[in-house]
């Protein structure tokens, strides 16, 4: 099987990294069609006039030409701007969507940065029903993100499938520690997905915890007043990512409130337990996919400082405990979402895509 992997998508994000790491590791021939929009923008969607020219100037060329021998199209994240391009360059080849997000859910739902029934609102939904329902087959990343895309774009169950988002096997495994005292580890951007304020408030009951936060973003401003127990880095090379989770006594997953929060599983939940760090996150549907609460991770009510408090205390107090929770934790990556894994879940939804357009296409031919 060959496939196009198409679009501007973001070369270096972990969801497209993985994806294409998975399918070449289940024996598919991955070529890439990329024209770079997004890579290196911490904001995405948000590029202002020179990123906007720059993005209608990328889907012009993307939309030059065929897509060769490719069995199939596979636009990847952020690509809901390339589907129209993907359309045309395919020729009739099924064409797969891994959107990871919809537009309108993170800048008006979950992040607030447009007023719901505004007109740039309106754009967003408008731009997010065109690529959805332009797939012939979109792939989430939870079964609580499918059904979200189901009812939101009114889509047939069986044009939504799921494959988690997992980490990166090359770099995300476990380790040695490095001796360093027993800290709780957040590592992303600071959006309110996240919920950092649950962190901090977290963090304030744990005065004698040490709490470190990796990252940048929307939310900057509440970390002006921290308390003085948590430390802040607003970047790190995504290769040292490894080593902070295994340097780590416990890694904070999401907390936020928002109804997306309830629908994902965040990079930095797997990345975790693949390196072997005992993980606390919040008790949400799509976390409980995969995860169960005192087996693998310690999961707490979204949004409840007090029992991530509580949580952080227990494994600072137990090595056994942390112990325990890292090598379940580990165990539960290796059964659900290695690239090994993922990879043979990946070919198998795109086999049965192109099995399926193969009437469609004779059709078409005719």
């Amino acid at each position: 099987m060959r496939v196009l992997y198409f679009g501007t998508y973001e070369r270096d994000y972990p969801r497209n990294a993985q994806v294409i790491s998975c399918l070449r590791r289940a024996g598919v021939e991955v070529l890439e069609r990329h024209i770079p929009v997004w890579d290196g923008q911490r904001h995405k969607f948000s590029l202002g006039a020179r990123g906007l020219a720059r993005t209608v100037m990328a889907e012009a060329r993307l939309a030059v030409g065929s897509a060769a021998d490719a069995d199939i199209v596979l636009v990847g994240y952020p690509g809901h701007v390339d589907m129209l391009a993907a359309r045309r360059v395919a020729r009739g080849r099924p064409i797969v969507f891994n959107p990871l997000v919809s537009l309108e859910d993170t800048m008006v739902g979950d992040r607030g940065l447009m007023k719901a029934g505004s007109l740039p609102a309106r754009i967003m939904r408008f731009v997010d029903r065109t690529a959805f329902r332009s797939a012939d087959l979109v792939v989430a990343d939870t079964a609580a993100h499918a059904r979200y895309f189901v009812e939101q774009y009114e889509l047939r169950d069986e044009r939504v499938a799921v494959c988690f988002a997992a980490a990166e096997d090359r770099l995300f495994t476990p380790g040695p520690r490095n001796g360093e005292s027993f800290h709780a580890l957040f590592v992303g951007k600071l959006i309110p997905l996240h919920g950092l304020e649950t962190i901090l408030a977290a963090a304030a009951l744990c005065p004698d915890i040490e709490f470190r936060v990796v990252g940048s973003g929307q939310l900057d401003g509440l970390l002006s007043n921290r308390p003085t127990n948590v430390s802040w880095e607003r970047w790190v090379e995504y290769e040292r990512l490894p080593d902070l989770y295994r340097s780590a006594g416990c890694a904070l997953g999401i907390f936020g409130t928002t109804e997306k929060a309830l629908r994902v599983i965040p990079n930095k939940a797997f990345e975790a337990i693949a390196c072997g760090a005992p993980l606390v996150t919040a008790d949400t549907p799509a976390a409980r996919e995969l995860l169960t609460d005192e087996r693998d991770s310690l999961l707490v009510p979204p949004g409840d400082p007090g029992a991530l408090a509580k949580a952080v205390r227990r494994l600072a107090a137990d090595p056994v405990l942390r112990s325990e929770i890292a090598a379940r934790g580990r165990s539960t990556y290796e059964t659900y979402a290695t690239e090994e894994v993922l990879g043979r879940q990946w070919r198998a939804l795109l086999e049965r895509v192109v099995e399926d357009s193969h009437p469609r296409r004779s059709d078409r031919s005719g």
